[in-house]
Order: structure tokens, then C-alpha cells, then sequence
């Protein structure tokens, strides 16, 4: 499932699955087919018996809300010797999202593992072939953005990394935009990616005009009667505007526009998919992964730990100015 999301809140453990399952559920995403409610699994007690004490289980520890209905999937083989897989489907409001347990043998233990694989860096998973770049090429850290252009929560965070954040750290940074579209809740988000590539063939630079007018109007886009058509044609234009002022050869981008080729687009966000990445924005920060809208104090922490780690020391912290009250005159 797949959102547009603002600042992520850690919540204790007990509560994290079921904090998921409530963001994921109310999102209006991509939903999965639930599974068969019929288990296969041996076990001396009845299956319907089984399934109600996994239920009871499952909403007492995670505390699951009681409009949130579970439903226990059948059973298959796993990786783990003396256990079996078992899919949990929750579902709220015509939305699902799947959950995967364990289930012992013998019917007696449940049992919740994750795997990760830390034999590559995610840093060295992301292609940056041909994406526009922005600070300086050699800097020590790389930032990667998973940007939806009709994401407000990604005009938040742009208007945060611009100016703000690349004055900072000039010449310590480098920026990398890829194209992670939520066309499940934005119309005209995959348009405006094709644009802004479209861009980027001829011109790094037009590429980034194009993107923080488009992250700084997005209510202008939208327009009034929030027609996805008259979107379109405003982002066309917007493109073709951007081509004139930046002197590319117009034939060339026009073609690209009428196009509308979205492969480039539909493979990075493919390769979003494999590195986990499920709403925007999403940042990688020298490989370390970051998802919503940080403020803008707790985004420069994770930079400055990316450049020591880097071996740079970071910009030293300017302090915010108080300004004292003025006293009040003598009487």
C-alpha cells in the first residue's frame, strides 16, 4: 500500500504493527486480495476453534481497534522448520493489507520474524543513470529523493532541501530526484514526472526550474475544478514555457510531451518497490531510509551523522536568536 505521509512517529513495539495497519488502512491505497480464511494446519483442535484463539491473540497483543475485522489465511510451507506461514488479512472500510505470522505445527505458538538483508547498501542499489543532479558532483553525501510532484507532503520537504538545506551543506551534498508517482491518489502526478524527464534529457537545469515551480503551485495545478485533463494541459504548458526560457530544442520536447512515455518513471518506481519504499516522500540518505516530511532540525541530525560517518564534520549549528522582551519604560 502506498501514501502521501508527513512525519513518522515511533510508537513502542507492542503497538507498531497495529499503528501500520491503521496508516496503511485508512490511506485509500492500492488494496491486496485477502486470502482464504480456511487453515491447513495439523493441529488437534478444530480449525474454526484454532483461528478464533489466533484471533483473539493477534487483537489483544497488537490492540488491534474493534472495527478493524481479521481474517486468518491458510497455511503454507516455510523456511523455518516446525513452522508454517500464516497470512493475516486486515481489513477496514473496503480496504486490506496482509500481514505474514508464523503458525508452530502443533498449533500452539504464533510467532511474528522479519528477515532484512544487509549484504548490499541500499545506496548501491539505486540507479542514478542519467537523473539530474544538484550540489556538487564529489560531495561526500548523497541524498535520493522518491518524489511525488502532486504530493503536498513532497512540496513540504522540497521547500525544506531548497534553499534551506543545500545552502547548508555546500559542498557536502548532492541531491538525486527519482519518480515515485502515487497515481492511486494523484491524477496528474505521473504527467508531470514524464514532463520534468522530458526536461531532463536536454537540460539538468530546466529539469529543476520545472520541478520547484511545480512543488510550489501544486494548488495552481490542481485549479479549481480539479479537472486532471486541465492539469495536464497546465503541466504542458509549464514544460514547454520552461523549454523556450532555457533554449532546448522545442521540436524535440514537444515530441517527448505528446508522447507520454512513462517507462522510465514506471521503472523507478518499480525500484522504490524493492527497497521498501511505500509512500513519498521517501529519502535515502547516504543509503540510511527516511520516510515523510522530517523537520527540518531532525533531517539536518541525519545528514550530519551521514558526513561523520563520511569522515567530514558537518556545518556547526547556527543558533536561533531570542529576542528578549523589551523592558518596560520607567515610570
Amino acid at each position: 500500500m502506498k501514501r502521501c505521509y508527513g512525519k513518522v512517529v515511533v510508537l513502542p513495539v507492542r503497538r507498531t504493527l497495529v499503528w501500520c495497519l491503521l496508516i496503511c488502512l485508512s490511506a485509500g491505497c492500492k488494496a491486496q486480495s485477502p486470502p482464504s480464511t480456511a487453515s491447513n494446519t495439523v493441529s488437534p483442535v478444530p480449525a474454526t476453534q484454532l483461528n478464533r484463539r489466533i484471533e483473539v491473540l493477534v487483537r489483544s497483543q497488537f490492540e488491534v481497534p474493534p472495527n478493524v475485522e481479521v481474517a486468518i489465511g491458510a497455511t503454507s510451507k516455510s523456511e523455518f522448520p516446525g513452522f508454517d506461514n500464516l497470512p493475516i488479512t486486515f481489513s477496514s472500510n473496503g480496504k486490506h493489507t496482509v500481514v505474514n505470522f508464523l503458525l508452530s505445527s502443533d498449533g500452539n505458538t504464533v510467532a511474528r520474524l522479519e528477515r532484512f538483508d544487509i549484504s548490499h547498501s541500499p545506496s548501491d542499489m539505486i540507479s542514478l543513470q542519467n537523473r539530474p543532479l544538484r550540489g556538487v558532483p564529489d560531495a561526500k553525501v548523497t541524498i535520493v529523493n522518491f518524489d511525488d510532484l502532486e504530493c503536498p507532503y513532497c512540496a513540504r520537504m522540497h521547500e525544506q532541501l531548497f534553499p534551506a538545506t543545500l545552502d547548508r551543506y555546500k559542498g557536502l551534498v548532492k541531491f538525486f530526484y527519482k519518480d515515485y508517482p502515487l497515481v492511486e491518489i494523484h491524477p496528474w502526478a505521473m504527467h508531470a514526472a514524464v514532463n520534468a524527464n522530458c526536461l531532463a534529457e536536454q537540460s539538468p537545469e530546466a529539469y529543476w526550474k520545472f520541478v520547484d515551480y511545480v512543488h510550489s503551485h501544486g494548488s495552481d495545478i490542481t485549479g479549481p475544478s480539479k479537472d486532471p485533463h486541465e492539469a495536464e494541459k497546465t503541466l504542458d504548458k509549464l514544460a514547454r514555457d520552461e523549454g523556450q526560457r532555457s533554449k532546448l530544442d522545442q521540436p524535440k520536447l514537444d515530441a517527448c510531451i505528446v508522447k507520454q512515455d512513462g517507462a522510465a518513471v514506471r521503472a523507478s518506481m518499480k525500484q522504490g518497490d524493492s527497497l521498501g519504499v511505500s509512500g513519498t516522500p521517501t529519502l535515502f540518505i547516504n543509503g540510511e531510509r527516511i520516510s515523510g516530511a522530517l523537520p527540518q532540525s531532525e533531517l539536518w541530525i541525519a545528514i550530519d551523522r551521514a558526513l561523520r560517518e563520511a569522515g567530514v564534520q558537518p556545518p556547526p549549528q547556527v543558533a536561533q536568536e531570542v529576542k528578549k522582551p523589551t523592558p518596560p519604560a520607567p515610570k
